[in-house]
């Protein structure tokens, strides 16, 4: 993966003499009696997939000074092919000068063939493989995680993969892209390549054959794969599809669909530490739900009948709950934003419930003993591995909390972000990845109950990411 990259935008201080032949250029005065600069950008020479942008291409110059911005920017990595690379310049000084563009080629040749020799060993000190997907060319960019959190391409990425959706086991990437109804199946060599093996139309197990996959999931073991199965009844009539792995190859076997379930069913699950019960919950609408499942011996999934209390939020509003994160016992944390009518009146409070042996759920969380976070409005949570930290990620930004079991959350850190964050993920070596899909960075922490701080070389910087998925190696 590449680190950080200070080179978005750079200033130019030197006056330079134009080599329009080289590019496509601007430089005549206007009729308001601005100048345009003159833009000079010689044409890269070509490189090889998957060197993404960096310096030695984005390395455009001005008559005047000011800001750069690329288009791709620095840290994509493009297909093999002819590319137009394009910039445009903003003049410090815009009371005398205009804006400028300029536009360049660049050829891509395709990465060398490996050869058929056994694929290489990631470092002995590598904890996590970590996969980012990109709808820019349909890409899955794959990294090694040292055990510092430092990220390193694998070799081969990125590989061909169109995923607004993934998760992962042990042996396989599992992806829907969106746009159809397809899950696709990817092996995971053990050097963390990937290879798509197999696909399937999950919407033909439907009852009317319409509806399809979204979001996706997995039981602990990581046998048995869940899919949000959106409008599977009709419009805002959600469910759950189940499908069995095949252990050896990665074919998705699909077992059953659960019954209707309304507009709120189709997010992930988040199963408890019995692997029996899992839960979510969402507010669709203004009616705010808690739900859950319990996982059957067949794998398949049964509704169970809850009505968990819903805490009363101060100012004459109503609590709105969005998704759940389970620990490894029988607790739950649930964001939960106070509303007014349909219009967010504060910041989320975090709740905690604790499932019984028959999986209905209870808490003790209030008003007063919830903590309020400031992340705008909740977009994931993700419990640690240890039980012990919580992170929340909104539109305003990434926190993480200490989780105490059946006794209220407590805060830990303020803001670690000021971009929105889209999705969190844990690895098991104390590693917290969060990615931001509107900023393009990929954030790795590294957080223990005493300490938390980034890790070197994050953020990353990756071209339209979709989705994450983490598989712990340790």
């Amino acid at each position: 993966m590449r680190n950080k990259l200070s080179f978005l935008s750079v200033t130019s201080l030197a006056v330079l003499v134009p080599v329009c032949a080289l590019m496509s250029c601007s430089g005549a005065s206007t009729a308001n009696s601005k100048t345009t600069p003159t833009i000079t950008w010689p044409a890269p020479a070509a490189v090889t997939n998957p060197t993404p942008l960096g310096p030695m291409q984005l390395d455009a110059t001005a008559s005047v000074a000011g800001t750069f911005v690329y288009n791709p920017p620095a840290g994509t990595v493009l297909a093999a092919g002819t590319h137009t690379l394009s910039v445009t310049f903003t003049p410090n000084d815009t009371s005398r000068y205009n804006n400028a563009t300029a536009s360049v080629s660049i050829m891509v040749t395709p990465a060398t063939s490996p050869t058929p020799t056994p694929p290489p060993t990631p470092p002995s000190s590598s904890v996590a493989y970590v996969y980012v997907s990109s709808s820019a060319n349909s890409q899955i960019f794959a990294f090694s995680a040292d055990s510092n959190g430092t990220l390193s391409p694998l070799t081969g990425s990125p590989f061909p993969g169109s995923a607004a959706f993934m998760a992962v086991n042990g042996k396989f990437l599992f992806a829907n892209n969106g746009s159809d109804t397809n899950i696709s199946s990817f092996t995971i060599a053990s050097n963390g390549a990937l290879q798509q093996v197999s696909t399937i139309d999950a919407s033909q197990y439907n009852q009317f054959k319409n509806g399809g996959p979204e979001t996706l999931f997995l039981d602990h073991t990581g046998t048995t794969l869940y899919a949000g199965d959106i409008n599977a009844y009709g419009t805002e009539s959600n469910a759950y599809q189940a499908f069995s792995i095949d252990s050896s190859t990665g074919q998705l076997n699909f077992l059953a669909v659960t019954p209707a379930a309304g507009p709120n069913a189709g997010s992930v699950l988040s199963f408890i530490g019995n692997n029996t019960f899992a839960y979510s919950s969402g507010c669709n609408k203004g009616s705010p739900e808690i739900f859950g499942y319990q996982r059957n011996a067949d794998q398949t999934l049964s509704r169970l009948n809850l009505s968990p209390s819903i805490p009363t939020a101060p100012r004459g509003g109503a609590y709105c709950p969005f998704f759940a994160a389970a620990d490894a016992s029988n607790h739950v944390a649930i964001p939960l934003t106070p509303f007014a009518i349909y219009s967010q009146i504060g910041q989320p409070q975090l709740a905690v419930y604790t499932a019984d042996g028959s999986g209905n759920l209870t808490t003790t969380s209030t008003s007063a003993n919830m903590p309020t976070s400031s992340i705008g409005f909740p977009t994931d949570l993700e419990m640690a591995p240890s039980g012990t930290l919580l992170a929340v990620a909104g539109t305003a930004g990434l926190q993480v909390f200490h989780f105490n079991g059946a006794q209220p959350i407590t805060p830990f850190t303020s803001l670690l972000t000021k971009n929105q964050v889209d999705q969190v993920w844990w690895d098991n070596a104390n590693h917290l990845y969060a990615l931001s899909q509107s900023a393009g960075l990929l954030y790795v922490f590294t957080a223990t109950p005493t300490a938390i701080g980034q890790a070197p070389g994050s953020p990353y910087t990756i071209a339209k990411p979709q989705n994450l998925a983490v598989l712990p190696k340790t």
